[in-house]
């Protein structure tokens, strides 16, 4: 076989193998069953009968002293709280996220290693546990140090709180890693100010309007030679007729 030949029937050969395949594929007529719209590709409205893990007044209004100590009132928009932050975290902690559906809470656990490949601490509680612990430990510290329940204190009191427990300087117990707990609040806070209205924060649209998110609209294409330009879209959530 001489080159003329040899790359001939090279290429015989990958035109059979490009061919091939086309005769034995199958026509589908309908979804694969894997792929199929399920419940659980549906946003779940939260719920609105009541509180399912922040069950104590007191544990909400500490909460909520944080909170809105973290994302303020002002004349942009309403604090953490009055745009239903707690309202957005019990929600969540009664859900996957609070039982850590989505994290490895199996032992063998080796702090100091994990810590330093993953970059920051870990923990075998769930967020829900490591919430009501939290909690608690909070309510304690502000008893001995102010004889008082901790959202009575004064906001310069408050953040004089957070900007040490953000600095790993609050000693909240041997169960609670404070500057952890400071970091998963502030989280979860800004998550509550941002997250589609339909899991109970962000009510009105609060933080969207402050940052002209537009939301959830279906269709931007009208929109897309108009570059660097205020269209001004009134946001659009994923509740219905929102």
């Amino acid at each position: 076989m001489n080159r003329r030949e040899a790359l001939f029937s090279l290429s015989s050969i990958v035109a059979s193998l490009a061919v091939a395949p086309q005769l034995r594929a199958k026509e589908l007529h309908n979804v694969p069953l894997s792929t199929q719209m399920s419940p659980d590709h549906l946003p779940q409205p939260a719920w609105q009968q009541g509180y399912q893990v922040l069950i104590s007044p007191l544990d909400r209004q500490n909460l909520a002293a944080i909170f809105d100590r973290l994302i303020p009132a002002d004349n942009l928009g309403p604090a953490a709280s009055e745009a239903g932050a707690i309202e957005f975290l019990d929600n969540q902690l009664a859900g996957d996220y609070g039982t850590g559906a989505a994290l490895y809470l199996a032992a063998p656990l080796h702090p100091e290693n994990e810590e330093k490949i993953m970059g920051s601490p870990q923990f075998l509680a769930t967020p829900k546990e490591r919430y009501l612990t939290g909690l608690t430990a909070l309510e304690n510290w502000a008893q001995k140090n102010h004889q008082a329940s901790f959202h009575t204190l004064t906001a310069p009191q408050i953040d004089e709180f957070l900007t040490n427990m953000e600095d790993g300087k609050i000693d909240l117990g041997r169960e609670v890693n404070s500057q952890a707990f400071f970091e998963l609040m502030l989280q979860n806070a800004r998550e509550s100010y941002l997250a589609d209205p339909i899991y109970g924060g962000n009510k009105n649209m609060a933080g969207w309007k402050m940052i002209g998110f537009p939301g959830a609209r279906y269709d931007y294409r009208p929109y897309i030679t108009r570059r660097n330009e205020n269209l001004a879209l009134i946001p659009v959530s994923l509740i219905p007729n929102d």
